[in-house]
């Protein structure tokens, strides 16, 4: 679905990604792992046109959406649940959802059948959230464009346990309905209970590959690249 080859990318003169590549595959969960500053989040933003390639190419359902201006990506089947999450604070939960909401199986009552919270909070504004319902409207709202691979940059970050546990919930009820996602986030036991694959980013290169399976048993490549 997602084929990002040999992919290059800089701010400014200082290089970033140094020729990363991975695949993901028509219902598969991937991650990106790895330290801070070690490319995930470039990789995302590049992916979705938000920084441009110097070299590489990025395609998706075997187009090439490489250099394409973000909402032409959007357009083409990728939501993003961003960093940070970035909802509109002065809009309602109702209209964040509705804001770039595109027709297809995601809609109102379906969001708030996966997010009960963001329901009973539909009235209140974005500001008046907490950090748990926020990145809950954010995943919401890249639903609501009806996508075909969703990714979500860091996301459970600076949530408490609780509400962590719901949003992995929500993931592994997401890739039950067949959706492809792509998560980056630094819970390893979660992310190898609900992924297919993982790819360890290291100064801009991917520097492991491999199964839920090969990193549960991989405590040397947790403890180098993780520092678990």
């Amino acid at each position: 679905m997602l084929a990002v080859t040999d992919l290059e990318t800089s701010y400014g003169l200082s290089q970033v990604l140094f020729g990363v590549s991975f695949r993901i595959e028509a219902g598969q969960v991937a991650t990106l792992l790895g330290r801070n500053g070690m490319g995930k989040t470039t990789t995302v933003r590049s992916i979705m046109g938000m920084n441009p390639c110097n070299a590489g190419s990025i395609a998706f359902e075997g187009k090439a959406i490489s250099g394409l201006p973000s909402y032409r990506v959007a357009q083409a089947g990728i939501g993003l649940v961003p960093e940070g999450r970035q909802i509109f604070p002065n809009l309602t939960v109702r209209e964040n959802l509705i804001a770039t909401a595109r027709p297809g199986h995601w809609n109102l009552s379906r969001i708030f059948e996966l997010f009960s919270n963001l329901k009973n909070r539909q009235s209140n504004y974005g500001n008046q959230l907490s950090g748990g319902e926020q990145q809950m409207l954010a995943i919401g709202r890249a639903l609501m464009t009806n996508p075909r691979l969703l990714i979500l940059d860091e996301a459970t970050e600076g949530l408490a346990p609780l509400i962590r546990v719901e949003i992995y919930n929500s993931i592994e009820r997401l890739k039950a309905s067949g959706l492809s996602i792509l998560v980056i986030d630094k819970d390893v036991k979660a992310l190898t209970r609900i992924a297919d694959v993982h790819y360890m980013l290291e100064k801009g290169r991917v520097v492991w590959t491999g199964s839920s399976a090969d990193l549960a048993e991989s405590e040397d490549i947790q403890h180098k690249y993780l520092g678990v």
